[in-house]
C-alpha cells in the first residue's frame, strides 16, 4: 500500500530544538526530570501542539498524556505511538522526546495530506520513564499495560522520601481522571534513537527492533578486615577492595566467553571506610548483566556468581551476592517488526534487525498489545549524555517509517 503523506523533517527538527530549550543544560543537553516544573513546561508545550494539530487530549490517572486523532471507525482499537519527555539530569535532546514528537509529526503530516485512517491514532507521553526522581522507571506505562497496580504507581516515593508520584502529578496539574489503560489497542510503535553504536557503524538508517534484552541486577558485598595501611603486612591483609577488583575484572572477561556477547557492567562501588590510610574492610558493588537469550542469561548469571565466590575463597574474604532486579527478554510482535522492515524497504532505507540493550516503555506495552520499535542511529552511540546527537535526516527517516507502519496497521479510509 502506497502512503502519500510525507513527514516534514525540518519541522520535526524545529520541534525537537524548541522542546530542548526547556531544561537546557550548559553542556548542550537537557535536564528535565519527571514531574518537576520543567517537566510541566514540556508537557504544557506538547499539549498545546496536540491541540493545534486537532487532537483530543486526555490525561490518565498516572499522568500519561494521550492525544487522539479520530478514525472513520472511531470504535476500532487505536494504533498508538509515543515515548517520554522526561530526561536524565544531564541527558540529551533526543532520548524519549524524539518518540513523542515523531508521533506528533506523523499526525501533522497526515493532516496536511488530508489522509484519514480507518482506526484512530493515539500519541502518548509516558510519565517518568527514566525513573530518576522516583524509585522505579517505566512504571506509568507498566500500569497502563497491567504490569503494575495503579496504587503502587501513584504511591511511589521520591528518592528523598518527601513526596510521591501522585502528589507531584497533582502539584503540576497533571493528575488526570481518565482510566490508565484497560482498553484494547491495535498496536504500539515507539520510535527511538538506538542509544548504541551498531546502526552508525554498519551504515544502517533504520533498526527493526526484535525485542529487548533480559536483565539481571545484583548487589555484591565483599567483606574482609580493616587494617592500618602502613603497618599491616601484605601477606596478612584481607583487602576487600582487592577482592572486589579481581571479581569485577573477572566478570568483564567472562562476557567474552559467550556468543553472542552479553553486556556485564559494574557502575556503582562503595568502599568502607574509604580512607587513604586504611585497608578497605568492606566493598559493595553493582553487577548488571544483559542478554537477549533467557537461557543463556541464566547460565551467565550462575557463572558470574560462582566466579565471585571462587575469588572470595582464594583471597580469604566473605562474599554475598543478592539479586535486586530481574527481567526476562522481550520479543516484539513479528507483524509489527515486519511492518517496520517493509516500510524501510519501500523507502529505500538501509535497515537491519537489532535488539534493544535498554528498557523502554514499549517493553511494557509488549505484554498487552502487538508492539514494535524503530531505532535510528545516534552519533558514536552516545546517550544519557549532554553530547547525545542524532542527524536530522535520520530522525526524519525514522519518522517516515513510523508513519507508514502506523497507517499500514490502521488502514486508510
Amino acid at each position: 500500500m502506497a502512503v502519500t503523506a510525507a513527514v516534514d523533517g525540518d519541522r520535526l527538527w524545529r520541534s525537537l530544538m524548541e522542546m530542548s530549550r526547556i531544561g537546557a543544560t550548559p553542556g548542550g543537553g537537557v535536564g528535565r526530570l519527571a514531574l518537576t516544573d520543567l517537566d510541566k513546561a514540556g508537557r504544557d508545550l506538547f499539549v498545546d501542539w496536540c491541540k493545534e494539530a486537532g487532537l483530543a487530549v486526555r490525561v490518565d490517572r498516572m499522568g500519561n498524556i494521550i492525544g487522539r486523532r479520530a478514525g472513520t471507525d472511531d470504535t476500532a482499537p487505536p494504533v498508538v505511538t509515543g515515548s517520554h519527555l522526561d530526561s536524565q539530569p544531564l541527558g540529551g535532546k533526543f532520548d524519549g522526546a524524539y518518540g513523542v514528537l515523531a508521533g506528533l509529526e506523523v499526525v501533522r503530516a497526515l493532516n496536511e495530506a488530508g489522509l484519514t485512517t480507518r482506526a484512530p491514532l493515539e500519541i502518548i507521553n509516558w510519565t517518568d520513564e527514566e525513573g530518576v526522581r522516583f524509585t522505579a522507571g517505566v512504571v506509568a506505562s507498566g500500569v497502563y499495560a497491567g504490569q503494575f497496580d495503579l496504587d503502587f504507581g501513584r504511591n511511589l516515593p521520591d528518592r528523598e522520601g518527601t513526596t510521591t508520584l501522585g502528589r507531584e502529578l497533582a502539584r503540576i496539574g497533571y493528575d488526570g481522571d481518565a482510566p490508565c489503560g484497560g482498553y484494547p489497542i491495535s498496536a504500539f510503535f515507539e520510535a527511538h534513537i538506538e542509544q548504541g553504536p551498531i546502526l552508525e557503524r554498519e551504515g544502517a538508517v533504520i533498526g527493526a527492533v526484535l525485542g529487548a534484552q533480559g536483565r539481571r541486577c545484583y548487589t555484591v558485598t565483599v567483606t574482609g578486615e580493616e587494617g592500618h595501611a602502613g603497618t599491616l603486612p601484605m601477606p596478612l591483609r584481607r583487602d576487600a577492595l582487592v577482592g572486589a577488583a579481581r571479581m569485577i575484572d573477572g566478570l568483564n572477561r567472562l562476557a567474552f566467553e559467550f556468543d553472542p556477547l552479553p553486556v556485564i557492567t559494574t557502575g556503582y562501588l562503595q568502599v568502607r571506610p574509604n580512607s587513604r590510610n586504611t585497608v578497605p574492610g568492606r566493598v559493595t558493588f553493582s553487577v548488571d548483566i544483559r542478554h537477549p537469550d533467557n537461557a543463556l542469561l541464566a547460565d551467565i548469571c550462575a557463572r558470574a556468581e560462582a566466579l565471585c565466590r571462587t575469588v572470595a575463597g582464594e583471597t580469604g574474604l566473605e562474599v554475598e551476592v543478592a539479586e535486586m532486579f530481574g527481567r526476562d527478554s522481550i520479543r516484539f510482535d513479528p507483524d509489527c517488526v515486519e511492518a517496520v522492515r517493509a516500510a524501510a524497504k519501500r523507502l529505500g532505507l538501509a535497515c537491519r534487525d537489532i535488539h534493544s540493550g535498554a528498557g523502554h516503555d514499549a517493553c511494557n506495552l509488549a505484554q498487552a498489545a502487538p508492539t514494535g520499535m524503530i531505532f535510528v542511529p545516534c552519533k558514536d552511540g552516545i546517550s544519557h549524555n549532554e553530547r547525545e546527537y542524532a542527524a536530522p535526516e535520520d530522525l526524519a527517516a525514522g519518522c517516515q517509517v513510523l508513519l507508514e507502519a502506523m497507517v499500514a496497521r490502521a488502514g486508510v479510509a
